[in-house]
Formats: C-alpha cells, structure tokens, sequence
C-alpha cells in the first residue's frame, strides 16, 4: 500500500491488510546485530531522515530512525518508525489468512553472506513459517534455503531469458517474481512449470487484467486499494 502509505511499515502493511489484502511483501535488510528489519535500499536516505547504512548500526539505533517519507507524504506519517520482522511476525499471528512474501535483499546478502542472513530471518519468522513465501533475486539464497528447511520459496527473475528458465526449472520455486517491463512480448506465452507467476510494481488496472489473461497468478501493486475496486468485478 506504498502509493498512500510509507513504503515498508508496518502502517503499511495493517493498512492493506484493513483493505482485504490477504497477500503482503516487504523487504528485508539486516542490522549491524543481525537484527532483521523492513527496508528495501541499504539506507535510509530515500525514506527516512538518516543516510546510515542498516548493516552499519546496531537495532537500538534504528529506534531513533523516521521512515515516513516527508518528502511524498508531507508530516501525515511523520513520526513512523523502523518496523523488525518480529513486529510484523507479530501481526501475522493475528492474520492467520495472510501470506507474506519476505523479500531478502542482496545488500545484507553481500556484507554479511547467505548463512548468516538466512540464520536471523529464519529465526524471525518461525512463529509463522506456513503464512511466509521467502523471496529473493539471488537463487544461491534459495537453493540453501530449501536444504535447510521445508518452506515455500519465490524467484525474482534478474532477467528473462533462457539462462534464467534453466535456473528456475533446477531450482522449482513455488513462485516466479519479474517486472512487467522484463517480460517478452504478448505472442510468446510464459514459462511453465510449477511455479505461480508474480508480476510487479502495476498500478493499471487494464494492464492487470491482460497479466491475468496471460496465466499471471498474482499482481503485485503499491495501490492495494484502487486496483483491488477496480477488479473486483
């Protein structure tokens, strides 16, 4: 709900799932401590009023950190703070209906290594693990997921090419993530597989309806609250 909300929150999330979204995803880094907390850049710079880096800074130091994007919202949601997964794990105790798509981005992967950002989600999200989808772009990521623990894993596509479908049919995830702009025309039909098709960030209502005519299974939008009206029908 990132069009009206500031954009990994937890005001976010609670919004949409207000709304009737039954389906989140929000993005994770990880702290200095290896706390995991919502955040999509490496810093706060675009979001909130700090230039640190997440991976630079203990947990503690997040609480002093605002993320209610004055620079789109105004002071609407000035005083939003820096949501830990186990905030929202907390909340999806009470959302038994809800999926969220947990996404591990590659900035925490890369300073810290796969091992050890896989120990702290993990960690987290046990309470819930049958309501999460661990999503991710880099497959290493999920290939050592799945040796580890038996838990829904989604793909997001670098690229769509044949490399790539040879990726996602040795790796077999429950869901495949790409960008709309990445995929191939309209004549050439999707791959098939096992997977469920996700396509994101849309935000045009009849450009969702010719994803769904084309096998895409979910839509992944920043404005739950216009597409969900729009085609509800």
């Amino acid at each position: 709900f990132a069009a009206q909300y500031p954009e990994n929150t937890l005001e976010a999330l609670c919004a949409a799932v207000k709304m009737g979204a039954n389906l989140l995803e929000f993005d994770i880094q990880l702290t200095r401590d290896h706390v995991p907390i919502l955040l999509h850049d490496a810093d706060f710079s675009r979001t909130g009023n700090s230039t640190e880096r997440a991976m630079d800074i203990d947990f503690i130091q997040t609480k002093s950190i605002l993320v209610g994007e004055v620079s789109k919202f105004g002071k609407t949601f000035a005083a939003v703070r820096v949501p830990s997964l186990m905030t929202v794990v907390e909340a999806l105790k009470g959302w038994s209906d809800v999926t969220a798509f947990v996404e591990i981005k590659r900035q925490s992967l890369e300073h810290f290594g796969v091992a050890a950002v896989l120990d702290a989600v993990l960690l987290a999200i046990s309470p819930v693990i049958n309501q999460c989808v661990v999503i991710s772009f880099n497959a290493e990521v999920l290939f050592e997921l799945k040796e580890r623990i038996e838990v829904k894993i989604g793909w997001a596509l670098p690229r769509y090419s044949e490399d790539a479908r040879r990726m996602a049919e040795q790796l077999s995830p429950d869901y495949l993530f790409c960008n709309e702009k990445k995929l191939p025309p309209l004549s050439e039909p999707l791959w098939p597989g096992i997977w469920e098709w996700v396509v994101y960030e849309i935000v045009d209502p009849p450009l969702a309806r010719d994803l769904i005519e084309r096998g895409v299974g979910i839509i992944e939008t920043k404005d739950y609250a216009n597409m969900a009206n729009a085609l509800r029908d």
